[in-house]
């Protein structure tokens, strides 16, 4: 009778499953002990119309952080996520004065001297008026 060396289908299950269980769970524990950032909400702002919130707030991600102000367009009523992509971020600390001017129109004061990481003349249509 000719011998056949089968591969025990437990012992497969074993060296594949026990590696992918101690690779996730390490990344999981690792996942653990990288800083999250902390969104501060300063202002909101609806639109005139409803359709967007304007939303001025700062992230602080640890030591490495420094101070902040940022702003950003959310559809109306949405909660700020942690990942919202701003349209304004400059490195101070700031009262913005945002206002609306309409509609389609935003308005905002960055104090003179500021650090500017990143400054958008519009966003989702709407024009960004910088004082």
């Amino acid at each position: 009778m000719p011998s056949t060396n089968k591969f025990p289908l437990r012992l497969f299950l074993l060296l594949t499953a026990a590696p992918a269980v101690v690779i996730g769970g390490l990344l999981w524990y690792l996942s653990g002990l990288l800083p999250s950032c902390e969104t501060t909400q300063h202002a909101r702002l609806p639109s005139p119309d409803n359709a967007f919130d304007l939303v001025i707030f700062s992230r602080d991600c640890g030591a490495t952080t420094g101070f902040n102000t940022q702003a950003a367009l959310i559809p109306g009523g949405d909660t700020l996520p942690d990942d919202a992509a701003s349209f304004l971020s400059i490195g101070v600390t700031a009262d913005l004065a945002p206002r609306w001017d309409g509609p389609a129109r935003i308005e905002l004061t960055i104090p003179t001297g500021t650090e500017i990481y990143r400054q958008d003349e519009t966003v989702a249509g709407i024009a960004v008026i910088y004082y």
